[in-house]
């Protein structure tokens, strides 16, 4: 089987959502283009070389609809010989993309593939998808969860009391993620990955002057009486300064074989190792990382002390802080640049935005080997291990 590298990674800058996001006017089919526009004349790499573009999208409805991978890449100016796809796993979408990129190429059937993301959540909010009185669910899982589900937050606070993680420290946690995204961009970390859109140039959720005084005067931001009766054991410590905001933007990255990278002349950031993917209990739906982090470290025959940087995405402070105690892994190492509860989460281009952030920390500190894991609605999680190409 042949290797799969990635040999150029770029997003956008990450804006905030409605009133007040610089990106809120861009309609998201612009946001990818421009993402993939950057892509190949960073890389320098003829498009009309490309086998296929693989976009991860959440709410594929109105101005996301209709295949938006597709219509990005003819905007960007593609040939238009060059196919797309956009996949949905929820929150992991545009990973899902990556693996499905990289595996693509270790089969065989692609030489040159995009995996990218996107999400304009101004412009489409969340279950914008499903309206109102409508069922996204059937009942079949009505019946099989006679109580019901229950939104992300729910779970969120759900996982923090199921560990005994306090306010505290996933104030903690959230005000290290501003303090790290806000040095590395103040050390120009960010540089090489971003490209600027529209005279935005930064991230617009990074708070540098973020405190833990200052989060814990925020109130809960999913207290509701009907779920405070069902599971009396939540504290209602999960606010909107430990949870990630909404977001606009977008994000890629180039895949190709070893052999086609040297054919080609282009420089290799990582090398794709290994992959997983896992289903978890729907409820706490945001646990998958745990088992996905366990089965992607025994494909690959490594241990959690092996990895030298960790992706997690931070949808919420407890999810991160759950995952770190059953796994064991040194929190100095997880998310060294700041996390989504700074950086933002533009829910479909999270995945490479990730791996765009990874692959660039992973080669500023000479790592081998780093890991990346999402958590994803409906109990689901992605983790690849990517390694330094020597």
């Amino acid at each position: 089987m042949r290797d799969a590298v990635i040999v150029e990674a770029v997003r956008t800058p990450v804006g905030k959502g409605k009133p007040n996001g610089s990106l809120a006017h861009v309609h998201p089919v612009e946001l990818l283009a421009h993402t993939l526009r950057s892509l190949v004349e960073r890389s320098g790499i003829d498009p009309a070389l490309v086998d296929d573009v693989i976009g991860g999208t959440v709410d594929q409805v109105g101005e996301q609809a209709m295949n938006t991978t597709r219509y990005a890449l003819l905007s960007a100016g593609f040939p238009e010989t060059v196919p797309a796809t956009t996949v949905d796993r929820q929150c992991g979408s545009s990973q899902q993309a990556v693996h499905f990129a990289a595996q693509g190429v270790m089969s065989g059937a692609y030489d040159i593939v995009i995996a990218c993301g996107v999400e304009s959540m101004s412009r489409v909010p969340m279950w914008s998808n499903v309206p109102a009185g409508k069922d996204p669910f059937g009942p079949g899982v009505a019946a099989r969860y006679p109580e019901g589900l229950v939104p992300q937050g729910i779970s969120a606070e759900l996982i923090a009391a199921k560990w005994s993680i306090s306010r505290a420290e996933m104030d903690d946690f959230a005000v290290s993620s501003h303090q790290k995204a806000a040095a590395a961009w103040a050390a120009g970390l960010f540089d090489a990955q971003v490209a600027p859109l529209d005279g935005v140039a930064r991230d617009e959720s990074v708070r540098p002057g973020t405190t833990a005084e200052i989060l814990a005067g925020l109130k809960p931001a999913y207290y509701d009486p009907g779920f405070a009766e069902r599971f009396p054991q939540i504290e209602w410590n999960v606010t909107a300064g430990n949870a990630s905001p909404i977001n606009d933007g977008a994000s890629a990255v180039l895949i190709t074989s070893g052999e086609t990278a040297a054919r080609l002349g282009l420089r290799p950031l990582a090398r794709l190792r290994d992959f997983a993917v896992t289903g978890s209990d729907p409820l706490l739906m945001l646990t998958g990382v745990i088992p996905a982090t366990e089965k992607v470290l025994r494909r690959a025959g490594l241990g959690i002390g092996d990895i030298d940087l960790f992706e997690v995405n931070e949808a919420f402070s407890s999810v991160v802080l759950a995952w770190r105690q059953e796994t064991g892994a040194d929190l100095a190492k997880v998310n060294v640049h700041g996390g989504a509860i700074a950086l933002g989460h533009p829910l479909g281009a999270s995945g490479t935005r990730l791996t765009t952030t990874l692959v660039h920390a992973m080669r500023e500190r000479g790592a081998r080997f780093g890991l990346q894991t999402m958590c994803e609605a409906g109990g689901l999680a992605n983790a690849m291990i990517l390694e330094a190409v020597r």
